[in-house]
């Protein structure tokens, strides 16, 4: 069973491999009671999105972290995949916006991801 942070910086991985834009990934343990971490990243296109959420999910089920839970929202231009401790959100540039996560949780940790996500 992996911690919840190995779990954040695995799935950091693969958005990462898979060509994820803009990914923040914020401790949110100290300000809310929802998750540990929730990770934040952006597709350049309803399809990227899709693509980015089935890799993160193939490479957690691979690392044997069940997912409690995926919802897909205004065709898929935002994706949210619960791992319980972590919380992945998967947003188009235009939804990411409009929901603007970071702003919301402006209280809780930004982690530095610059030993885990490649330089663009």
């Amino acid at each position: 069973m992996l911690s919840a942070k190995e779990v954040a910086y695995e799935v950091t991985k693969a958005l990462d491999e898979k060509k994820g834009q803009d990914i923040k990934l914020l401790k949110i343990d100290k300000v809310s009671s929802l998750a540990d971490y929730f990770l934040i990243c952006t597709g350049t296109s309803n399809t990227h999105v899709k693509t980015l959420c089935d890799y993160a999910e193939f490479t957690l089920d691979r690392l044997g972290e069940p997912m409690l839970g995926r919802e897909g929202h205004r065709g898929n231009a935002w994706e949210l995949l619960d791992y319980g401790s972590v919380v992945v959100h998967v947003f188009t540039e235009e939804a990411r916006e409009f929901y603007s996560l970071e702003r919301l949780w402006a209280d809780a940790e930004q982690v530095d991801l610059r030993e885990i996500v490649t330089e663009e």
